[in-house]
């Protein structure tokens, strides 16, 4: 470990975490009608892993749309589940706080005798400081910058689908979900091409919940993969330092509100920036797959009309919501919903059912390709936290079917997915599919 790594660690490995402790005890809940409405736990990762999340979220939306649990790691948390006061928190910021977290209980990894925000990335705080260091790495996501990069990104998805192999099952997460957006972030970052899966593997383990036979198995495996990341990026500080690109690691090196951190306190923002572009799209694109196998009918017409594929792109995102939530803070006693939220109070702002809200989106369990509305989808957020990276992940995945529709008679699920072991990440870790070429 390089003389930078802090004297007192971080995290301590024999904390428990509010998804460790559901992992352990969640398993087995029944169906969300055999439920009284304050047994419903919608943080379950289990409920994720086995694709029965949405009936608890309806009867939440119907009958208790601002809901309380109480967990003894997380302590109190509100699970905000409906469209209007999904966006109502997430546009109060001085109400609803980002700066202790983003997620159920994330605080409570760290040791008590820590640094204060050793780890902290700009989703995780408040304006002005969420302002300066968010502008700092903005350009990427520039018009100019997508009109340059789109060529490259047209290029590479071309090769990646003209590799595939006909008549085999094969795996769409790893082979062209994974494979498209490690190398995006690769040139984001002008990280080494050899050495890209790394981001991949520091990307999974961010919000994986330690279990046997899991991403990982420990809480210690996690802290010490965490300070590889941090090592091997503290390599490319210095070489940034003397030599900057037009690159998010040398935006953080050389960005006014950013340049003097140490490797270790950049950590949080390089995570950001890994999870939101390779969690988020490479799910967009395996959710794309899955999802117009569930409905071949949106798939016929999108076959017929390839010129439908700028519509398609919203409502894939919106029916997928890769990330499920996002966690604030109450920054003060208020009320929501007729609920009195107590300052301090955890609020977890459900995109993945503001998204499925009927009242806003009709038939919203359903894929329609041609939905009106589709583009007021929250998975990006709203407010100013809104997805930085938004275009670059819509641009993705268009290209991504302007590619495929050419080329394949069909992307062929041959078998259901299984599906990422968290509450917050919506995602799939393997996708069996076939193709057929035309």
């Amino acid at each position: 470990m390089t003389d930078t790594a802090p004297e007192t660690p971080l995290f301590d490995p024999d904390i428990r975490t509010p998804e460790m402790e559901m992992a352990e005890r969640g398993a087995g809940v029944p169906a969300a009608a055999e439920l009284s409405i304050d047994e419903i736990n919608p943080a379950n990762p289990h409920l994720f892993a086995e694709d029965r999340w949405q009936d608890h979220f309806a009867r939440l939306r119907a009958e208790d749309p601002v809901h309380l649990n109480v967990l003894e790691t997380a302590g109190r948390y509100w699970s905000v589940t409906r469209y209007e006061d999904v966006r109502a928190v997430d546009g109060d910021w001085e109400t609803y706080s980002s700066a202790r977290g983003i997620t159920l209980g994330l605080e409570r990894f760290a040791k008590k005798d820590a640094p204060p925000q050793a780890i902290m990335s700009f989703i995780s705080m408040d304006p002005p400081t969420h302002t300066e260091q968010r502008k700092t790495v903005r350009g990427v996501s520039a018009p100019s910058n997508l009109r340059n990069i789109e060529p490259m990104i047209r290029e590479r998805t071309a090769a990646v689908l003209d590799s595939l192999p006909e008549g085999e099952t094969f795996d769409w997460v790893d082979t062209v979900s994974i494979e498209l957006t490690t190398l995006m972030l690769a040139t984001l970052f002008d990280f080494p091409m050899a050495d890209r899966r790394k981001l991949t593997r520091w990307s999974d383990i961010v919000f994986a919940v330690p279990e046997p036979g899991g991403v990982v198995e420990t809480q210690q495996q996690k802290i010490d993969e965490f300070m590889e990341c941090v090592a091997y990026f503290e390599d490319l500080w210095e070489e940034r330092r003397r030599k900057p690109g037009f690159d998010l690691v040398s935006m953080l090196v050389h960005g006014e509100a950013t340049r003097d951190y140490p490797p270790l306190k950049h950590l949080g923002n390089l995570l950001l920036l890994i999870v939101g572009g390779n969690d988020t799209t490479r799910n967009t694109m395996s959710g794309s797959v899955y999802g117009l196998n569930l409905f071949p009918d949106q798939y016929d017409k999108l076959v017929a009309d390839p010129g439908l594929i700028p519509k398609m792109v919203p409502e894939i995102i919106r029916w997928q919501t890769p990330l499920s939530y996002m966690r604030r803070t109450a920054t003060r006693d208020t009320e929501l919903g007729g609920k009195q939220i107590r300052a301090g109070d955890q609020v977890l702002m459900w995109y993945v059912s503001a998204n499925r809200d009927e009242d806003v989106f009709a038939d919203a369990d359903v894929i329609d390709i041609e939905r009106p509305n589709a583009d007021r989808h929250l998975s990006f957020g709203y407010g100013i936290h809104f997805c930085m990276g938004s275009r670059i992940a819509e641009l993705q995945l268009r290209v991504l079917w302007e590619e495929i529709l050419p080329r394949f008679e069909r992307i062929e699920v041959v078998d259901e997915p299984e599906r990422v072991f968290s509450s917050f990440v919506h995602g799939y870790s393997r996708l069996p599919v076939r193709v057929t070429r035309r």
